[in-house]
């Protein structure tokens, strides 16, 4: 059952917007990694500020949500279950931010052997994000989907892990430097978080699933 009445529907429109930035975050995310492995800074650079746009976009957003929703008193039975996904949720985004940003920083020295690896694990990154949000625009109007995109999300974030453990093994098999290793691993786990993010907020909509369909 849809959680949102005719007097809300400025509220859902925003609530979509919302997940249309985290999904949209991703996607610029991975492109930013490829722009990065083909060692073209200009439009990493822009990548860089469209994330950091798309960002503070979902930031506004979800402060707007949450005054509206006490101002007005909206859906006062779900309140606090949005507020706690869109929080949940944001920290998706802003994880990928952080994460990109570290490649115009820190510019690791990622040897070509290991490009093929590392968009392997930006991939699985963005399917789990990709999933979570279609599971969150359930939660909204469709609970009994929740758990078809659920299994998606735990599926890709558990292939993220054997992608990460599997590039991980290779750099650290390599004739490399110890500090290079280590440089490698940090940003392979940094993008690995960004699909423990999305595992985060599945645990969360498991449970809403649960209360809204008992």
């Amino acid at each position: 059952m849809d959680i949102f009445l005719k007097s809300t529907k400025e509220l859902e429109h925003r609530i979509d917007q919302f997940l249309d930035a985290i999904s949209e975050g991703a996607l610029v995310f991975r492109s930013g990694v490829q722009h990065y492995l083909d060692k073209d800074m200009e439009r990493l650079d822009e990548r860089i500020g469209t994330i950091s746009t798309l960002e503070s976009s979902a930031d506004k957003l979800r402060r707007d949500i949450e005054s509206t929703l006490y101002t007005h008193s909206l859906i006062p039975e779900h309140r606090g279950d949005v507020l706690g996904l869109l929080e949940t949720m944001d920290n998706i985004i802003d994880t990928a931010k952080m994460a990109l940003n570290q490649f115009a920083v820190e510019l690791p020295d990622i040897p070509e052997e290991f490009h093929n690896d590392f968009m392997e694990l930006v991939q699985t990154t963005v399917q789990a994000t990709e999933a979570v949000v279609q599971a969150a625009r359930a939660f909204f109007r469709d609970p009994l989907a929740i758990k078809n995109c659920l299994h998606k999300v735990y599926f890709y974030e558990k292939e993220g892990d054997k992608s990460a453990d599997r590039l991980k093994r290779a750099i650290f098999r390599s004739t490399l430097t110890l500090a290079h290793k280590l440089h490698l691993r940090f940003f392979a786990q940094h993008i690995d978080d960004i699909s423990d993010r999305s595992e985060e907020v599945a645990d969360r909509l498991a449970i809403y699933a649960i209360k809204r369909t008992v």
